[in-house]
């Protein structure tokens, strides 16, 4: 059995034709051109901005002419993780899916249904002759991950409708009316490389075999953060006499860091206590992550004789990464449950003559979202780095008294008997961005359910696809 033979048929073949296309942030050409192609091949109108963004409209269907217009928006990029282990291209190889206990997955990457369940959604509806709806504009957008570039620069008269459904959400039974602003917050410390005389050993410390996730979705789940874990050990493993050769960890700035690993020169009259400082670290650490991270592991090897960087950075570098903050700093006190701020310590890079601290703070409040980036900033600067920030991008207020939010809740009561959660989300979502650019839109987010976005483990539960069809099928109607 394969996604083609799942049901609703038609969307899980276009998300089927979607996983084949390589989309890798910032390298949506493939995409936009089967986009394009999808258009051409069921004469639909299509319109590309100068960014990159793809509009597909739809005039209504009988009965439906005066409805007004109705946008159903998803991103066309995907995050691209894999494991270690696993060979695979993300430029030029499909995503290779499996079904598994009720979940379709992928075969150690993530699996793209972030977004791509969503746009398959939106393009069934533009081409399946059994829906009724009024004019619809389905608009995907270029490099939601790296940076909300699409919805930034969103061409002007791209859109006409007046309500907004962000098909981006990963919990079915929620309907999501909010959403976190964020900003990105980078540390830059300058080195110089030395070659150690003789008497020293030299080590590869790893840390793997954490779930990573959704810096957003997943930040208040007591995931470990590699970066974090590496360094807290490193950083008390200077009273050995430790030299740092190199510090790689995490990826993306939006993906909590699963994996990171360093190489250190020891000197050989420290190594042996060394190494017993490391298994007793593993210990206590293990044990700390008991319940959220059950397959950590922390790996010591010998390791070929390389250049150290300067024992200076090297202080200043192990210490701004412990002192960083990270994870959860408050949640709401107007909605229970919903993390209100938060920082992920993402990636350390060593980049063309740089190390590169990369970290993202989000948060529901925008004074608070500004609070939490000056703190990282504060910790950076006092470490001796160069800080920048990016543009960073707004939060969208909840609009409780929407009528596209009453016709979900009426929707989804009617198809399920039960009443759905209407919440907001401390992920980022496109939706802030267009209120901005087109203040009268009311609009919701919904979606099946997805976990471990982000990372390999990314999943998405089958079942929960219907009801997502029939959802958004039913609120096509309710709004006549």
């Amino acid at each position: 059995m394969t996604i083609r033979d799942l049901q609703p048929k038609l969307i899980w073949e276009i998300f089927d034709e979607i996983t084949a296309v390589p989309r890798p942030s910032k390298h949506e050409e493939k995409i936009i051109e089967y986009l394009l192609d999808f258009a051409k091949r069921y004469n639909l109108e299509a319109e590309r901005d100068q960014i990159g963004n793809v509009v597909i409209r739809k005039a209504a269907t009988a009965g439906y002419e005066g409805v007004p217009t109705v946008i159903l928006q998803s991103h066309m990029d995907m995050v691209c993780e894999k494991n270690s282990d696993t060979v695979h291209d993300f430029m030029t190889e499909p995503i290779r899916t499996k079904i598994e206990d009720g979940w379709v997955k992928a075969e150690g990457t993530t699996l793209g249904a972030d977004c791509g369940i969503g746009m398959a959604a939106a393009l069934a509806v533009l081409v399946d002759p059994t829906v009724e709806h009024g004019a619809i504009e389905a608009l995907f957008t270029v490099d939601e991950e790296t940076g909300l570039t699409g919805a930034f620069n969103l061409g002007e008269g791209m859109l006409t409708g007046k309500y907004l459904i962000n098909l981006d959400s990963e919990d079915e039974g929620e309907i999501f009316i909010g959403c976190a602003g964020g900003v990105d917050t980078l540390g830059y410390f300058a080195y110089q490389t030395e070659k150690l005389p003789a008497g020293y050993e030299y080590y590869r410390i790893g840390v793997s075999g954490l779930k990573g996730g959704h810096s957003g979705d997943d930040i208040d789940k007591g995931l470990g953060n590699a970066n974090k874990i590496l360094a807290h050990f490193l950083y008390d493993a200077e009273r050995f006499g430790i030299r740092l050769g190199m510090f790689d960890g995490g990826n993306l700035r939006n993906a909590i860091p699963r994996e990171a690993y360093a190489v250190v020169a020891v000197p050989e009259h420290t190594a042996l206590i060394f190494e017993t400082s490391l298994a007793n670290y593993v210990s206590a650490v293990k044990a700390l992550y008991a319940a959220t991270e059950p397959n950590l592991k922390i790996t010591l090897a010998q390791a070929a004789e390389q250049p150290v960087i300067d024992e200076d950075t090297q202080s200043s570098l192990l210490a701004a990464i412990v002192g960083l903050p990270n994870g959860v700093l408050a949640m709401s006190q107007t909605m229970k449950g919903l993390v209100e701020t938060s920082t992920n310590t993402a990636s350390v890079k060593f980049v063309d003559g740089k190390i590169v601290v990369t970290t993202s703070q989000r948060s529901s409040v925008e004074i608070a979202k500004k609070n939490a980036m000056h703190s990282v900033e504060a910790v950076l600067a006092l470490s001796g780095a160069t800080v920048e920030h990016s543009d960073g991008y707004p939060g969208w207020t909840p609009n409780p008294n929407s009528s596209l939010l009453a016709w979900s809740i009426d929707s989804y009561k009617s198809l399920f008997g039960a009443e759905p959660k209407v919440r907001a989300i401390h992920a980022g979502l496109e939706c802030g961005l267009f209120l901005e650019k087109y203040p009268h839109l009311e609009m919701v987010s919904f979606g099946p359910t997805l976990r471990g976005v982000h990372s390999p483990d990314e999943r998405l539960e089958i079942a929960t696809v219907d009801k997502f069809w029939r959802l958004l099928l039913d609120v096509l109607k309710r709004v006549k």
